[in-house]
């Protein structure tokens, strides 16, 4: 797998699966069902996409810090994404990574991307993250 990008890993964690990516930013409040993992927002572009086991691609949350309850919820119900990955740092992420961590024991790791790497993302169907914050990949979309 060849390196497309380096951040810094908010929550340290190794995930991979199918990438799911979008320049525009995701409220979780009202536009991430927490029961099944799909993205409701029918006026975001990721609308009807499943991300539970995903790896989501968001430059950061839109609204509050609901966007916390939503995804612990949804890491509580195994339908969370598999990783996060952010144009720069998203706090309500990474609280609801640490929590999740704490409460249930399990990892959901959050890496925060400069907007040079963010946007290298989006030529892949797929990726991994390591724990150092390394995302590589071995597809083009």
């Amino acid at each position: 797998m060849d390196v497309i990008a380096r951040g810094r890993p908010v929550v340290p964690g190794n995930a991979s699966g199918e990438l799911l990516y979008s320049e525009e930013p995701l409220s979780f409040w009202g536009g991430y069902d927490a029961s099944t993992g799909e993205i409701i927002d029918r006026r975001h572009e990721l609308s009807g996409r499943g991300a539970a086991g995903c790896v989501l691609a968001v430059p950061a949350t839109r609204g509050s810090s609901t966007t916390t309850a939503v995804l612990l919820e949804a890491v509580r119900r195994d339908v969370a994404p598999a990783a996060l990955l952010t144009r720069g740092e998203d706090r309500f992420l990474a609280l609801a990574a640490i929590v999740a961590e704490e409460m249930y024991g399990r990892t959901l790791p959050v890496v925060a991307l400069s907007p040079q790497g963010f946007e290298a993302l989006r030529r892949h169907a797929a990726v991994r993250v390591s724990a150092d914050g390394e995302i590589s990949a071995s597809d083009e979309a």
